[in-house]
């Protein structure tokens, strides 16, 4: 029993790490759609919240490189966010400017798995020595999970 347990438990490990992975501050997260349709699934999504987000930008990287002659597996970046954030933060932590507003990268890897990976708000805060505001941090990485999450399920 004890031998059928430890196997049970490492298969559901095995099973959790290959939906998703987080290293140096940034979570991936298996998609079940394409590079294309995660993506639109996760600026629906954005675009749906209340009070509203913004989408600045996303930014076919395949497409871009082609362009250059290069080859690039389907890549694209979403930039979104409302501005609290920017506004609470910037004032003290001007360099916080280079990860704010937020982003989202849609890929596939080489055996053509597409993954959506962001950065956590631990991450962020930690990056710029943001000191006091664990908080901030929770929110922001738990509605970067629950984009994820409804964007790649």
């Amino acid at each position: 029993m004890n031998k059928l347990s430890r196997v049970a438990g490492a298969a559901v490990l095995i099973a959790l790490m290959a939906s998703s992975h987080a290293d140096d501050g940034m979570v991936s997260v298996a998609s079940k759609y394409s590079v294309a349709e995660t993506m639109d699934r996760l600026e629906f999504n954005i675009r749906k919240t209340q009070p509203p987000i913004n989408v600045f930008a996303r930014v076919d990287l395949q497409s871009t490189a082609a362009s250059q002659g290069g080859a690039v597996r389907p890549t694209q970046v979403l930039i979104f966010g409302r501005g609290a954030v920017s506004a609470t933060l910037l004032p003290q932590y001007p360099t916080v400017g280079l990860d704010l507003p937020l982003k989202a990268l849609v890929w596939e890897d080489a055996q053509g798995k597409v993954w959506l990976t962001y950065n956590t708000g631990e991450y962020l805060m930690q990056r710029h020595k943001v000191a006091g505001r664990d908080d901030l941090a929770k929110r922001l990485s738990e509605f970067t999970a629950g984009l994820a999450k409804s964007a790649t399920e």
